[in-house]
């Protein structure tokens, strides 16, 4: 995992990840001073290491003295250009430009300053000084996007007219000479505040236009035929849970990653982390699917069966409770209240999966971390309205007045069976965690909370079975500072 760490354990900000050469770059901001755009290089798309800067904020009296805002770093013809957002000091924040950069390598970058660049948010389609309700003008957050051999740029922006606080749009300019013009905007929903961080990809003949909404902290998804078609929304509409933000596609291959940070506590101003990226897919209907990176199999060290696990556990010593446990399928019970079974988990990361079925009435779920004590992270399934949850839940030594920490961290829905059964996969490396049922990732977010030894499952009332369960080790994570060894050792 990375945050861009130094003084401040969270620095990092908005993100830009481009694969070349088998290495993938990461281009992100600086927290909360926004006066360089960082660079960090992987080999594996998981583990970053820094290497020098990509740009830094102007000399005074430059239009982007003042900070920095997000990125697109793409290739054109045998170049890399990198669109950014500026700020100048004079504007004390009121405006946001678009600017470019140029580079032969990735790592050496030239600022483009000629009649073209910068440009700002006009009229008629867009906000200015003189239909801007507010204070200050959303225009940032260019996207590249090539369509029918033309370029084009997607911005968060804001339509001249509308309620003030549901002006959000997906602006557009298009390269024409040289020089950027504005279009009417690609996408006006008419429902948000901003659309943040806009990015664009084709899927089996449909374009799918993404972007960050601070509302409630999710990123969500648009589709439609045509590029500069009419695009429309599916049932539901959200590519990532709560507390994912800032999302961009990258081609890696065959696949389509989506990279994102992860805000701990769920608000636009708390801390920020980059978490392993996820893959994009599609169902019958066209919709988006989100399914566990490729290269986590490539990691695992070994792999240990359902018949080798350590010996399972009970927590509680319900007196309702018991256990059949035979050499690929376990059957765990608790008529009356609750109890944990556990087992020693080999590896502080790994991956879990199995087949999980409730055979009967009550809850159930599977439980990580866990101590002696029974604090730790739970994730119930509801096998009945298809309803995924994950929670910290422990004692709380702080709070003498609720000594207990219960939060829900995130939640998300997923199709059931009339078996009431299900595949789960269960990611821990360091402090990130992801769930997929049925080979789609449900869950992705970090907590620091908790790091107990014990893994398993819970019963409240009900009766489960585990089968065909396998616990894979992974390699323990570095940490940001041990990856910043020489290039050579990489």
């Amino acid at each position: 995992m990375y945050a861009g760490s130094g003084y401040s354990d969270w620095e990092i900000g908005d993100i830009d990840v481009i694969i070349h050469e088998k290495v993938y770059h990461l281009f992100h901001l600086i927290i909360p001073n926004h006066d360089y755009i960082a660079h960090a290089v992987s080999k594996d798309g998981i583990t970053w290491r820094r290497v020098k800067n990509a740009l830094f904020v102007g000399d005074p009296g430059e239009w982007d003295d003042d900070m920095l805002w997000t990125m697109h770093v793409s290739k054109k013809d045998q170049r890399f250009i990198l669109f950014y957002t500026g700020l100048q000091r004079r504007d004390r924040g009121s405006l946001q430009r678009i600017g470019l950069a140029e580079s032969n390598d990735l790592t050496h970058w030239v600022k483009v300053k000629n009649d073209a660049l910068p440009f700002s948010s006009q009229e008629p389609y867009y906000e200015s000084k003189n239909n801007n309700p507010r204070e200050w003008i959303s225009f940032r957050d260019p996207y590249r996007f090539v369509y029918n051999d033309e370029e084009y740029l997607l911005m968060c922006a804001r339509t001249s007219y509308g309620p003030v606080s549901r002006r959000g749009c997906v602006g557009l300019a298009k390269n024409i000479q040289g020089t950027y013009e504005l279009q009417k905007p690609l996408l006006f929903p008419m429902v948000y505040d901003d659309i943040e961080c806009p990015c664009i990809c084709k899927l089996n003949g449909n374009y799918y236009l993404v972007g960050s909404i601070r509302e409630d902290i999710k990123i969500r998804y648009w589709f439609a035929k045509d590029f500069l078609g009419e695009y429309h929304s599916f049932h539901s509409d959200v590519l990532l849970p709560q507390g994912n933000y800032a999302a961009r596609i990258v081609r890696d291959g065959p696949y389509h990653l989506v990279y994102n940070f992860y805000y701990l506590d769920r608000n636009v101003n708390s801390q920020r982390v980059l978490p392993p990226p996820k893959q994009l897919d599609i169902d019958r209907e066209g919709r988006l699917l989100l399914r566990t990176f490729y290269r986590w199999d490539q990691l695992v060290e070994n792999s240990i069966p359902q018949k080798d696990f350590l010996d399972l556990r009970n927590i509680f010593s319900n007196s309702t409770a018991g256990s059949s446990i035979e050499e690929n399928r376990w059957i765990l019970n608790c008529r009356s209240g609750y109890e944990i079974f556990y087992v020693q988990k080999p590896s502080a990361s790994f991956i879990w999966e199995g087949t999980l079925t409730l055979e009967g009435l009550g809850k159930c779920g599977l439980v990580s971390d866990m101590d002696d004590q029974g604090n730790g992270y739970f994730i119930p399934f509801d096998f009945v309205n298809g309803y995924i949850t994950i929670r910290k839940w422990g004692f709380d030594p702080k709070n003498i007045k609720n000594n207990f920490i219960f939060q829900n961290l995130q939640a998300n829905l997923f199709k059931t069976s009339d078996d009431r059964s299900l595949h789960f996969r269960l990611i821990r490396y360091g402090n990130y965690i992801e769930l997929s049922i049925d080979h789609l990732v449900k869950l992705t977010l970090m907590d620091y909370t908790y790091s107990g030894d014990g893994l398993g499952l819970y019963s409240a009332s009900s009766q489960i079975s585990l089968k065909n369960s396998v616990i894979k080790v992974l390699p323990d994570p570095k940490s940001e500072y041990a990856s910043q060894e020489p290039e050579s050792q990489f």
